[in-house]
């Protein structure tokens, strides 16, 4: 069942020119002058009930700006949206009620409060009676291990523990859906599967429906069964994360740098992407070799340092988008 609806969806913003110079400048205090950007250019989705999604793309390719619009920060300059049955633009409290938000980027904890009081002003905001705010609290806590700094003010909190405290406060009006733009922004590797962790527990505690939003290519391919790509505001992908992986993810990069030089250029499913003496930087096509085979045509005792990583995301969303110019 579809829970989220966006049909025909476009959002514009008018921007302000700036002219060079300081006559420029002057110009453009007197007399401005303004494009109109396109953010959402004209987008259709649905979502279904418990569904992980990931809603990804480059900077700036209109992803918040939808989000934004899913929730009711933005009005949109036409089109339709549906989430739960509701028109974020007519029934803004009544969504509220049933719907959560985490942005990486923006704190929405009180600093200076604890997890445990945050929790506690969260739940009266929601109109939730004292008993049932404490039965909440204790399972968040036990969820989301809050236990060891429940009670230390935010601010003295790392950036993992913040963002765990900021999921679970999100959580305390069980919200049906749960819109997260880039949690996992800035957190060290550790933290960052912790926090997958905790998501994938908590749609599968609570079930909620997740939509997601990140830059990293692990974050997709650990959380999400699906993948919507948009770029320049139009979506140029909707598909499953099985096929994206097999069509787009096929690729590892690896940087390696040797005692001795080996010569990969004739080996099949590997490109040699730069060679700089005993520096090597190879593209594997997982789909003809793996990593594995890779690694012993290297032998162990010849490496003095190795970094394996995936095709940056920027670069399966430019070979998406080229293929869908065709």
């Amino acid at each position: 069942m579809s829970i989220i609806k966006a049909q025909n969806l476009n959002k514009s913003f008018k921007v302000k020119i700036k002219e060079k110079g300081i006559l420029g400048s002057l110009k453009s205090i007197v007399r401005p002058k303004y494009e109109v950007i396109k953010a959402v250019d004209n987008i259709s989705f649905e979502v279904n009930e418990g569904e992980m999604i990931a809603f990804i793309g480059p900077n700036g390719a209109g992803k918040s700006t939808t989000i934004k619009m899913l929730t009711c920060i933005l009005y949109p300059d036409s089109g339709e949206i549906s989430v739960l049955g509701m028109d974020p633009t007519k029934d803004r409290k009544k969504l509220a009620y049933e719907i959560g938000t985490v942005f990486g980027q923006k704190e929405q904890l009180w600093m200076h409060l604890t997890p445990y009081d945050n929790l506690k002003f969260f739940g009266a905001i929601y109109d939730i009676e004292d008993k049932e705010i404490e039965k909440r609290i204790e399972h968040l806590k036990e969820v989301f291990e809050l236990e060891k700094f429940i009670n230390i003010p935010v601010r003295n909190l790392s950036l993992g523990q913040r963002i765990r405290c900021e999921i679970a406060a999100s959580l305390i009006h069980e919200p049906k859906v749960l819109f997260l733009d880039e949690p996992t922004i800035g957190l060290d590797p550790v933290v960052k599967d912790s926090v997958r962790k905790l998501i994938k527990k908590m749609n599968k505690e609570f079930g909620t429906t997740v939509f997601f939003t990140s830059h990293d290519v692990s974050d997709i391919e650990k959380l999400c069964k699906r993948v919507i790509i948009i770029n320049n505001g139009k979506i140029v992908l909707d598909d499953s994360m099985a096929n994206l992986k097999y069509n787009y993810l096929n690729k590892k990069i690896v940087e390696v740098k040797l005692k001795e030089k080996i010569d990969f250029e004739n080996v099949k499913g590997i490109e040699v992407i730069k060679s700089n003496n005993n520096n090597l930087k190879l593209e594997i096509d997982t789909r003809t070799t793996t990593l594995a085979d890779v690694l012993k045509l290297i032998d162990d005792e010849n490496i003095i340092d190795i970094n394996i990583s995936n095709t940056p995301l920027e670069d399966i969303i430019s070979s998406i988008y080229k293929e869908g110019a065709k």
